[in-house]
């Protein structure tokens, strides 16, 4: 259910190991099975945040019952996991949260 895409500007030097820590962080993030969580990395892209091409980054972070009320918090963590995995100033992350309705994502020849 959960889905974490990273697009950055920066090069990722270990991308798979990044997306195992990120599917962890995930999951004890949003108390969800990692069974169920995916996590895209797309590094090198051609993004410019605030006029410069500084180490920037965007994420969507999607999810069934994704809590509003903690839209806040997630945004913190997730900062904190860039700035200490890849060096991103949180004040250069946008984070987009959007919590779909179930019939409106697919898995398993079906939906949730």
């Amino acid at each position: 259910m959960p889905l974490l895409n990273i697009h950055t500007n920066t090069t990722i030097s270990d991308p798979k190991d990044l997306a195992l820590k990120a599917s962890a962080h995930i999951a004890q993030l949003l108390g969800k099975p990692e069974s169920y969580v995916m996590v895209r990395i797309a590094d090198q892209q051609n993004l410019v945040f605030a006029g410069t091409d500084a180490p920037c980054a965007y994420l969507e972070l999607k999810s069934l019952g994704l809590p509003e009320s903690q839209t806040s918090a997630f945004s913190s963590s997730l900062c904190e996991f860039l700035q200490s995995r890849l060096k991103i100033e949180a004040d250069r992350v946008y984070i987009e949260f959007a919590s779909p309705e179930r019939h409106m994502w697919g898995w398993n020849s079906a939906t949730f």
